[in-house]
């Protein structure tokens, strides 16, 4: 079993930077891929970028590429999002997510809720315009 803890959310203006980290604990995770996901009010919870287990392979939703940046430091057991030009419509719960896969065939996979098997509790994240 592996227990993932989010935190570095909170209130932050348009226009600015947060950076979330995920904490993995009770096994080691550096050979999953991982993801983050968010879920505003009232709406589904989404795929917001993905990480290959040796950190070469990565995959943003359109909404947030070339904004974020998802990064993995295996020696902590940590994922990080990177967060820059945040935006009102940015405002969610993020939530980081795990699966003991080594390897998924596309980037299309790493989109699927069903394929992790380990989620976090979840950080808010509000953007102020």
């Amino acid at each position: 079993q592996v227990q993932l803890v989010e935190s570095g959310g909170g209130l932050v203006q348009a226009g600015g930077s947060l950076r979330l980290s995920c904490a993995a604990s009770g096994r080691t995770f550096s050979s999953y891929v991982v993801g983050w996901f968010r879920q505003a009010p009232g709406k589904e919870r989404e795929f917001v970028a993905g990480l290959g287990w040796s950190g070469s392979s990565t995959y943003y939703a359109d909404s947030v590429k070339g904004r974020f940046t998802i990064s993995r430091d295996n020696a902590k057991n940590t994922v990080y999002l990177q967060m820059n030009s945040l935006k009102p419509e940015d405002t969610a719960v993020y939530y980081c997510a795990a699966t003991e896969r080594r390897y998924l065939s596309s980037g299309y996979f790493y989109t699927l809720l069903n394929v992790y098997e380990y989620w976090g509790q979840g950080t808010q994240i509000t953007v102020s315009s």
